[in-house]
């Protein structure tokens, strides 16, 4: 608990800091780049704490935080604001599960905890179709250019090995 004591007393202290600069700057222009910062923060902020709320939730359980969510986009920014949205979810979304598949393919453990704690196969197989396209990408990222770059030994994936285990793991 202390650890976490300390960072938000560090979020704390950043946000303190950036208002007391925009307070005592001499000039307009620079407590107009103080506030810019400080609502810079607080964006990074809301982007980070969103990406804990994927990992930790998974996406089934923040479907309807999302929904709202799209909503408010669509009313402040319009469609192209709630298509940057959704596509940056799928990204962040697919890339956190991409590479818990991988994990789990090549054997770790904590991934397969992470999905038997998390998912049905009937919901795994419905997100394993959705995201694999990204799945087919961190691989290639991941395995597939490390091996020709520095000669590394390629660990094959086989996407219909892994649907095979999650269906005896998962039902």
């Amino acid at each position: 608990m202390s650890e976490y004591r300390s960072l938000a007393l560090t979020v704390i202290g950043i946000f303190i800091i950036t208002l007391l600069g925009a307070y005592f700057s001499p000039s307009f222009e620079e407590q107009k780049t103080y506030l810019e910062l400080f609502m810079f923060f607080g964006s990074l902020l809301f982007i980070f704490a969103v990406v804990a709320i994927f990992a930790s939730l998974g996406f089934h359980s923040f479907a309807l935080f999302l929904s709202i969510f799209l909503a408010a986009v669509i009313s402040l920014y319009g469609v192209l604001g709630a298509f940057i949205v959704t596509s940056m979810t799928y990204f962040l979304w697919g890339s956190i599960f991409a590479m818990e598949v991988l994990l789990f393919h090549n054997g770790n453990t904590g991934a397969k905890e992470w999905f038997v704690t998390r998912y049905k196969f009937k919901t795994f197989k419905m997100e394993y179709y959705a995201f694999y396209p990204l799945m087919g990408l961190l691989y290639v990222m991941l395995e597939f250019i490390p091996h020709l770059f520095l000669k590394e030994k390629l660990v094959k994936f086989t996407p219909s090995k892994v649907l095979k285990e999650m269906e005896e793991l998962l039902d």
